[in-house]
């Protein structure tokens, strides 16, 4: 466990229909007010839930806010340590903490509205799915969303055909939803905490035998400056190399 540990959770043995695993890094300005708003818009379509906030390990006053949103707000809870884990790490320490059904992932930001999970949720047990994704690619996505990105999508895509044969288009984007009984033991032995740490996911969800459905998404982008110097040569580089180090892994799991 990530010293200076502290989580608000102190039952971990009530069991909601939903959880929300939402991670932060240095979302100060916002995330007391974006974590009040999902709440808000979860409770329009679901009484049994719960978010997980995740600061990890922010440099400013990351997780001050989110506590003061849990003190408003009973439906949320947090966890904060001290070391940056990356967001694949805040997931996945997310997920150890969280107990429901259903188990989804959102950025804090809240680029992606809430209010889609209703529809991720309703199209799982419609369609009798195991794993619910958000795709850009998706001919009914509404975006704003720079061109580098969508090459980026695109060459995410291709490589996934290749190296995993995959017959899913986007992986990247920051809203699923999982039955618990999936995504616990994919995180329980996640392998990679960056970028990649999607694709490691939903590859081994397809090796379990998951049916994995994509949803259209409207997406606002409003980090194209930030996303600009996150998404250098050398994290491409990375995410490559751990997308090899995923297939190998993968390779190896037996179910």
């Amino acid at each position: 466990m990530s010293e200076n540990f502290i989580t608000s959770i102190k039952d971990r043995t009530k069991k909601y229909q939903l959880v929300v695993v939402m991670p932060a890094y240095n979302e100060a300005e916002h995330i007391t007010e974006n974590l009040l708003k999902a709440a808000e818009i979860i409770a329009s379509f679901q009484d049994d839930f719960s978010i997980i906030a995740v600061n990890d390990g922010s440099s400013d006053e990351t997780a001050k806010k989110i506590a003061e949103a849990s003190n408003i707000n009973s439906h949320i809870q947090y966890i904060s340590y001290s070391k940056n884990k990356g967001k694949g790490g805040a997931i996945k320490e997310g997920v150890e903490y969280a107990n429901g059904e259903y188990v989804a992932f959102l950025d804090s930001d809240l680029e992606l509205p809430p209010i889609m999970l209703k529809d991720f949720i309703n199209d799982l047990k419609l369609f009798d799915a195991q794993v619910a994704i958000g795709s850009k690619l998706h001919k009914d996505s509404k975006l704003h969303y720079p061109i580098i990105r969508r090459i980026m999508s695109m060459g995410y895509y291709i490589m996934l055909k290749m190296l995993f044969n995959l017959k899913i288009k986007d992986t990247q984007t920051g809203i699923k939803v999982f039955k618990q009984d999936v995504i616990k033991p994919i995180c329980k032995n996640l392998i990679t905490t960056g970028f990649a740490f999607d694709i490691e996911i939903l590859a081994t969800a397809s090796k379990m035998g998951c049916k994995i459905i994509e949803m259209p998404i409207t997406l606002n982008f409003s980090r194209e400056r930030r996303e600009k110097s996150r998404m250098t040569l050398k994290t491409i580089i990375n995410v490559f190399k751990d997308t090899l180090r995923i297939k190998k892994h993968i390779r190896n799991i037996k179910f």
